[in-house]
């Protein structure tokens, strides 16, 4: 049932935090958070009736929210009933079914639309535990997106994001809100033929937080730029000096991303979902999906038909991938299978080898005029092997893949795999190949060892944060 009256403005995000009972939500829900478990459910029975408490809080501010943000007030009731549903059960995991089926953000696609959103979930690249998180965003959506979306590149599930506020789950790395997170239990649909399995909702949504993305680009690049005395391109700079420009170049650079997990001539599931496959597929999928979104923006760049606007996007997309990748992406995180590292690691080795990157004289410079068609060269030669692999076995992919980024990046010297593996692996279980590849597979070049130890303290620096902290 949705609230009534509704209102008849709105709140920004800023308004939404300022109010008393986000503050007093938020520290109900960083409460409650001591006291679950991994799957998020309180065993402990002493700790009932201080969650119970706090459960009263938070309810009390989802229902004093409905009525003034209209169009999730269907979801904020919902999650007001499955706190109460979760209390009354005696906290075991819980389930947010409901809430989750209600909360549908793109649906509102506009530029400034504010959510607060509570959920107990994980947050990717921060914790695993299901615990409670509450969030207040904004949309990120100007005109030529939208119209980007339209006409182009439809995604009707993505929304690019900026933070204004949340608990310590989003004071991390992670920079994605997405549903397959959230604490629900399948169900059977009402009205479902007899028989018929029991399901998760319906997925409606899936978020990124371009000003996190965006603000440390701009953090990680300057500093980079720096060490190596890269002559950056003007683009590229103003990059580092707008926060707002670098969220727009985000928002563009994910929504093409995200959109070509699923298209393309894919070897059926690029990820294969459930199933372990050595890192190194990871790496080239992620990075095939940000090549795709490098190739439509020097596509979108040459048009002549393109408006200025998203020309002028198009060519930061571009600047934005390669920097954000070479500089961030290779050296950052552990590097036990760290896929991202190795995508980045691979992009920046294939320009040194074109020819249009170059490290002479301690110096980092680029031969901008052929870069383009460099990048471009290494995305098609990624969707050849991904063609190829609709006719070949998986573990012949696999071994394809390998010879693929061994033909650029240099294996560890005691890789078994780069050595051949023997007939006994070959002729066996896909598990004998995984189980033979190095947590460091390719590990970092010179440059890179050298380079990592001069911004490890700057990419550090970046844990948790927003574009308000950098504008």
């Amino acid at each position: 049932m949705t609230a009534a009256p509704l209102a008849t403005t709105t709140p920004t995000a800023v308004e939404i935090v300022a109010d008393a009972q986000w503050s007093a939500l938020k520290a109900a829900a960083e409460a409650i958070r001591p006291h679950q478990v991994k799957d998020g459910s309180i065993p402990e029975q002493d700790a009932h009736a201080d969650a119970a408490r706090h459960v009263e809080v938070i309810v009390g501010a989802l229902r004093h929210f409905a009525p003034r943000i209209p169009y999730d007030a269907d979801y904020l009731l919902a999650a007001a009933r499955d706190f109460e549903a979760w209390r009354d059960s005696g906290f075991v995991v819980p389930d947010f079914y409901e809430a989750l089926d209600a909360f549908r953000p793109a649906d509102e696609r506009r530029d400034g639309v504010a959510h607060l959103v509570v959920f107990p979930m994980y947050t990717q690249n921060g914790s695993a535990d299901r615990l409670l998180e509450a969030v207040v965003f904004e949309v990120i959506w100007p005109d030529f997106i939208a119209e980007l979306e339209h006409e182009r590149y439809r995604n009707p599930l993505y929304l690019g994001l900026r933070f204004a506020d949340f608990t310590p789950g989003s004071d991390t790395n992670s920079a994605v809100l997405f549903p397959e997170s959230v604490a629900v239990t399948p169900r059977v649909p009402a009205g479902a033929p007899e028989g018929t399995a029991a399901q998760l909702p319906t997925f409606t949504w899936g978020a990124i937080f371009a000003d996190r993305e965006a603000a440390r680009y701009r953090r990680v690049v300057r500093a980079a730029a720096e060490i190596t005395k890269l002559d950056l391109p003007e683009g590229a700079a103003r990059l580092l000096d707008d926060q707002q420009l670098a969220e727009r170049t985000f928002v563009m650079w994910d929504m093409i991303h995200d959109r070509a997990h699923m298209r393309g001539d894919l070897p059926f599931d690029p990820f294969m979902i459930k199933q372990r496959m050595p890192f190194f597929l990871y790496s080239l999928e992620e990075l095939r999906c940000d090549l795709t979104a490098f190739r439509e923006a020097v596509a979108l760049e040459r048009d002549p038909a393109v408006d200025e606007t998203t020309r002028e996007h198009a060519q930061l997309v571009q600047y934005a991938v390669i920097f954000d990748r070479i500089f961030r992406f290779a050296i950052t995180g552990t590097r036990t299978r760290n896929y991202d590292a190795v995508g980045g690691q691979l992009l920046f080795a294939w320009m040194h080898q074109q020819g249009v990157l170059h490290w002479t004289d301690t110096q980092l410079a680029f031969d901008w005029q052929h870069v383009p068609d460099v990048v471009v060269a290494l995305s098609d030669r990624i969707n050849e092997l991904y063609w190829r692999s609709i006719d070949r076995p998986k573990m012949a992919h696999w071994l394809a893949a390998y010879e693929l980024v061994s033909s650029t990046l240099t294996p560890h010297p005691a890789s078994v795999w780069a050595r051949g593996l023997g007939d006994e692996v070959l002729a066996g279980p896909p598990k004998g190949y995984t189980d033979l590849v190095l947590d460091d597979e390719f590990p970092l070049s010179m440059f890179y060892e050298a380079l990592h130890k001069k911004m490890a303290p700057v990419i550090e620096s970046t844990v948790g944060i927003t574009g308000a902290s950098e504008v």
